[in-house]
């Protein structure tokens, strides 16, 4: 074989793999465009046009809240929450507390017994009728200096006694105080081997760690009573999101599997990120509601901004292989009626409305479809499959 006819065989063999290669790349052009066309078109016939219900809309303007999902707690303040427990020890003797009942300010709850309260109304008695004494000298005294009777020194002895003896009487009278003993009653009905725990708030008992003829140490806790007249939320921040918040923005949160939706306020915004990451956030509920207890979870939405936006339906935007899409209305084709899918990006999603982006090529005057968007997505669905299949 000679040089000539060695070049008429590359020269015929790169030919046919350029043709092969063009051929290859046309039919792979071609299997995108039918697959790119197959992909983003439905056709209805006027029967099945009816049968999905089709509806069509435009696009609205609405004033859209941004929306930061979040859990919580229901709370009460510290100052709605009251451990009770006394300075002095003492043996359980009578007591009405159950966990849960509810009782009111100023209500004995139990009553206990110590030799110890019958000694503290004793030194009281014993201090306060020697103080009368006292007073009484410390008046002679300064009658006597006045004529001269008597020296300075005795009088500001005299006055000196009153003053320590009236600390000391002073003293009795706030530790009685402690324990529920009011003075002035102790001096006109005599002492009493008995105290009364009273109930400092209106409340229910949540806790109760006493019984009849139990010894409680000196600040043991006897029970804990809550006020829940004024619940508030606590929710649970991510940091992502605290630079989002307002005091004042709106709160819609649900409790348990409850359908119906309640509302709240931010009050006050945590300054302190725990070590989860997370802030809590203070909400006051908009309307007061007893049927709450602190502690019970919740799930909440915090309205975090407003603008305008142009929005579909929710259920005018379906989702598939991870992005957005609408279904765009092109008109009437002989009997067949046109629609586009076309990818979309979201904003806020708000009150069953959903932000949209369109990309530029799409008309935002044009009809979308606002019910029946799923049964296209499908339609399309089962139109690729069977392409695929063949």
């Amino acid at each position: 074989m000679n040089i000539k006819h060695q070049l008429i065989l590359i020269s015929t063999a790169f030919l046919c793999l350029i043709m092969v290669s063009c051929k290859k790349e046309t039919e792979e052009h071609k299997k995108e465009e039918h697959e790119g066309h197959e992909s983003s078109e439905v056709l209805l016939t006027e029967a099945q046009y009816k049968t999905v219900g089709i509806v069509l809309g435009k696009l609205e303007e609405r004033s859209m809240s941004g929306i930061v999902k979040v859990n919580g707690v229901f709370d009460v303040p510290p100052q709605n929450l009251v451990t009770i427990s006394l300075p002095y020890a003492g043996i359980i003797k009578q007591t009405v507390l159950l966990q849960g009942m509810e009782v009111k300010k100023g209500q004995v709850i139990a009553v206990l017994e110590h030799p110890e309260f019958i000694q503290l109304q004793q030194d009281y008695l014993d201090n306060k009728s020697k103080l009368d004494y006292l007073q009484l000298e410390v008046i002679r005294q300064q009658e006597l200096q006045k004529e001269n009777i008597n020296s300075a020194k005795v009088f500001q002895k005299a006055q000196s006694d009153f003053e320590s003896l009236r600390a000391i009487v002073s003293g009795l009278k706030e530790k009685l105080s402690l324990i529920n003993i009011n003075t002035d009653q102790l001096q006109k009905n005599g002492i009493s081997k008995q105290v009364k725990v009273l109930a400092p708030i209106h409340g229910y008992v949540t806790q109760v760690n006493v019984n009849i003829g139990m010894l409680v140490n000196p600040n043991d806790v006897i029970c804990k009573i809550v006020d829940i007249g004024h619940l508030h939320v606590e929710l649970t921040v991510f940091e992502k999101d605290v630079m989002s918040l307002k005091v004042g923005q709106k709160v819609r949160f649900q409790v348990n599997n409850e359908i119906q939706e309640r509302t709240a306020s931010v009050y006050l915004i945590g300054k302190e990120i725990g070590p989860d990451r997370t802030v809590r956030v203070h909400c006051h509920l908009d309307k007061e509601d007893k049927t709450f207890l602190p502690g019970m979870y919740l799930r909440a939405y915090i309205e975090t901004r407003q603008k305008q936006s142009l929005v579909l339906r929710s259920a005018a935007v379906v989702n598939s292989a991870n992005k957005s899409y609408v279904f765009v209305y092109k008109g009437k084709e002989k009997d067949n009626y046109s629609f586009e899918k076309v990818e979309v990006e979201t904003g806020i999603a708000s009150d069953d409305y959903t932000e949209v982006i369109l990309p530029p090529a799409i008309d935002q005057q044009s009809n979308f479809v606002l019910i029946g968007a799923y049964d296209l997505l499908s339609s399309l669905n089962v139109g690729e499959e069977e392409g695929h299949s063949h």
